[in-house]
């Protein structure tokens, strides 16, 4: 049986920044008594050293405090600037011990005192400096990691708030996946709210782009859109409005939003519909999937003042749901292939899924999407489905089209 194969260790690349050659000689023959592989670049200036470090990687920087063109701790910040990956050991004299202490506190990883430095120390203080400084930058990721997951929680609250509903009748279940994984969210936004009338007003929408400055427009559009729906603003009126503000507080002008409004009437058991540049909605009942024809304004801030974004009212049956989306749901690829999966896609996967739970029925198609695209197309993804059952004024209707809710399927009753 022969020994596995041991691999050789990687040399530690050290950059020494020291102006006297006798005490870099000294360095450098203490260096070659470790027997640690290694390789070593001199420089006797600072701005030697910042160059070096700017253009190759370095584990540690053996560092003097007295060079030609810098003093003291300043030196130890002006490398932090330069390189933050390599760690700092501060080199010192007999009668400055105490600098060795201070530069801790600058951010230095160790010390060590000229004349009082043998190979054992020396290669100790290198490698549990450099270990010193990957356990520090570990630790920095992980704040940042941390902060990252506050800011997606505060952000998720503000695309994704509660939904508010005081009737048993209808319920409202939502998704939302980033494009890409630990990425901050985007600018897809919903919300669902009840008013005093019992009407039930939903909204889904996408501001274009990705990051920051697309998810606080989307978190200002829908907070914007709940305080004026809860103050009584509908329809065409209401996207006036939104589209003011969404021209307002965007960063860009080349930045726009589609979006999609649902008005459901539970006492007249119907729903309207406003698609501001945006998909048209599924309707989902015991005869499948069918996706909603109705017509199309323009998104918002694409030409201000200029959308007129007309309206589908469509009478509801008894029980089913309707399922509005963002376009990252359907532009992701469908399997092997480079065709995207596309709305006739996405009804055949929902086809597959008998899943009677809202919220695991949208589990099973989200899993199924993101199985087929397989992290090739890197959009926001975001679903809400509105069910209902035992509405008052719901007709049993019957015969819906297989791809598209024709105008005469659950009786129309006009736009407005």
């Amino acid at each position: 049986m022969t020994e596995s194969a041991v691999e050789p260790e990687s040399p530690c690349r050290i950059v020494l920044v020291e102006d006297d050659d006798g005490d870099a000689l000294l360095v450098e023959e203490l260096l070659y008594d470790t027997e640690m592989p290694h390789t070593l670049v001199r420089c006797r200036t600072l701005a030697e050293a910042r160059a070096a470090l700017v253009a190759r990687h370095f584990d540690c920087v053996l560092l003097d405090l007295h060079l030609p063109d810098a003093l003291g701790l300043g030196t130890v910040e002006a490398i932090q600037r330069t390189d933050t990956h390599a760690a700092v050991i501060v080199l010192t004299g007999l009668a400055e011990s105490h600098a060795g202490v201070d530069a801790l506190a600058a951010g230095a990883q160790d010390y060590l005192v000229k004349g009082k430095v043998d190979p054992d120390l020396l290669q100790r203080a290198v490698r549990y400096a450099v270990q010193r400084k990957q356990a520090e930058r570990a630790s920095a990721d992980l704040r940042v990691g941390r902060l990252r997951a506050q800011e997606n929680a505060r952000l998720e609250r503000g695309l994704l708030p509660t939904p508010i509903l005081s009737t048993d009748s209808v319920t409202a279940t939502s998704r939302y996946f980033p494009g890409r994984e630990q990425a901050l969210l985007g600018g897809d936004f919903l919300d669902v709210v009840q008013t005093g009338d019992g009407q039930i007003h939903a909204i889904i929408g996408d501001v274009s782009g990705h990051g920051p400055d697309a998810a606080a427009l989307g978190v200002c559009l829908r907070i914007a859109w709940r305080a004026l729906t809860l103050g009584g603003h509908r329809d065409r009126r209401l996207l006036h409005l939104l589209e003011q503000i969404h021209t307002a507080e965007r960063t860009g002008s080349d930045l726009f939003t589609t979006c999609t409004l649902i008005t459901l009437d539970p006492a007249a058991a119907t729903v309207t519909l406003h698609l501001v540049g945006h998909h048209e909605p599924l309707l989902v009942g015991p005869a499948g999937a069918q996706v909603v024809s109705a017509p199309h304004g323009i998104a918002l801030g694409i030409v201000p003042g200029l959308g007129q974004w007309p309206s589908t009212t469509l009478q509801l049956p008894p029980e089913g749901a309707l399922i509005a989306y963002t376009d990252g749901l359907i532009e992701g690829y469908g399997g092997d292939d480079r065709d995207r999966l596309g709305v006739d896609g996405l009804l055949g996967i929902l086809d597959g899924i008998t899943e009677p739970d809202p919220g695991k029925h949208l589990d099973q198609l989200i899993g199924r999407v993101r199985g087929l695209n397989a992290e090739r197309h890197t959009d926001d993804l975001a679903i809400l489905r509105l069910d209902w059952r035992a509405l008052p004024g719901a007709r049993s209707g019957g015969g819906a089209g297989r791809r598209a809710v024709p105008e005469q399927s659950y009786g129309p009753v006009g736009g407005r």
